[in-house]
């Protein structure tokens, strides 16, 4: 995000715009709030550029939410801003009630390890394409890998000592000898009676 006297110092992703919703600019949002409807509670919305977005209204609509912006004034403006990521300073946030609670936001940046102690990188971003959280993780070389984050995937995370433990088998890190071996399908003979 640039440096701009509007734009959050540290960005946390809040909501997604989606398509446009009647003709007064109102808009589709896929809020990633707890209460979707209280996207606005935390202050302006920005986008990656700083442009600021105030909530004046909104009300849930099956799975997304209606959002009316005071600086979205019409059809063809809402259309524009299709895609378009809104982001809150972190600092705006609560802080989590409990120790097994966190925001996504504050792993970016754990050391990444196997359950065996093996690094493998660390934590660049996260992403979710529809199917549930996947971990970005930068390796000391070559491009970043993509994990689940899940249980199964992710067993352990020590946010204080700055770890993230990985199962390399369940995150698809190595291959299994299940993976090696053919299956029926993949061309070798099988004995039918």
């Amino acid at each position: 995000m640039p440096n701009s006297p509007s734009a959050p110092a540290h960005p946390v992703l809040l909501a997604v715009v989606g398509g446009a919703h009647g003709i007064k600019g109102e808009c589709r949002v896929r809020s990633l709030t707890e209460d979707p409807t209280a996207l606005g509670a935390y202050g302006p919305l920005f986008d990656a550029a700083g442009n600021r977005y105030t909530v004046k209204s909104a009300r849930a609509q099956k799975n997304v939410v209606v959002v009316r912006f005071a600086e979205v004034t019409d059809r063809n403006h809402a259309e524009r801003i299709n895609g378009r990521e809104l982001f809150v300073d972190r600092s705006v946030l609560p802080e989590p009630e409990d120790d097994d609670e966190f925001y996504l936001g504050d792993l970016v940046g754990l050391a990444v390890q196997t359950i065996a102690g093996d690094p493998v990188g660390k934590v660049v971003a996260f992403h979710d394409f529809g199917a549930g959280d996947i971990v970005e993780i930068q390796p000391p070389g070559g491009p970043t890998l993509m994990i689940p984050f899940s249980a199964a995937a992710v067993p352990e995370l020590d946010v204080d000592a700055g770890v993230m433990i990985v199962d390399p088998v369940a995150a698809g890190l190595v291959e299994t000898q299940d993976d090696d071996e053919p299956g029926p399908d993949d061309g070798a003979p099988t004995d039918r009676a």
